[in-house]
């Protein structure tokens, strides 16, 4: 468990993705943060996933929202609905991630979607707004050791197949991962 985990609500975006939601999940379970999501952020990226994923179930995808759920209890935001009408944001059905990061305490929303958290519409909530990419980068810096460790258990999750570390490094690129994808080659040993 690190001391002073920063506490944030992963947006649906970044949930969406296997690999991502794998490390971003291992952190949390790991004590590297402290997580938040709501049911309407579980229930936005399954329903995406499942509309793009020919032959994924609903319900598989439900299997793991409730092992999220069950592992990571304190994760789950349910008192955010009275904040969604007071908020603004570009899009106001983002306003529910915002509000999500207010019940929960959470200083930062971890997304891919940064231009609909402008840092004028969160600052007066304390909350900013990250990519994946720089907030796993930055989780690195905080708890170095920590972090590979984790990220090699996520990657020792898997199973069906385990990736080489290699081939698991290349896809988080490949998702868009460039920094924090750099911060793993260099470490490549540590995620053995």
């Amino acid at each position: 468990m690190a001391s002073n985990p920063p506490v944030a609500v992963y947006d649906a975006c970044v949930l969406y993705p296997f690999h991502l939601r794998n490390i971003l999940i291992q952190c949390a379970f790991d004590g590297l943060v402290e997580a938040r999501w709501t049911d309407d952020i579980h229930d936005e990226w399954m329903r995406n996933l499942a509309a793009n994923t020919p032959g994924l179930s609903i319900e598989r995808l439900e299997a793991t929202r409730d092992r999220m759920n069950a592992v990571l209890p304190e994760a789950v935001v349910e008192d955010h609905r009275p904040f969604i009408a007071d908020l603004t944001l570009p899009d106001p059905d983002d306003r529910h991630v915002l509000a999500a990061a207010i019940a929960g305490k959470a200083s930062v929303i971890v997304t891919w979607n940064l231009k609909d958290f402008p840092a004028i519409n969160l600052l007066a909530h304390g909350v900013t707004s990250k990519s994946p990419d720089d907030f796993l980068t930055d989780l690195h810096t905080a708890f170095p050791e920590a972090l590979i460790s984790s990220v090699r258990s996520a990657r020792h999750n898997l199973r069906k197949t385990v990736p080489s570390v290699e081939a698991f490094v290349d896809a988080l690129e490949q998702g868009g991962l460039k920094k924090f994808s750099g911060v793993l080659r260099r470490n490549i040993a540590g995620l053995k």
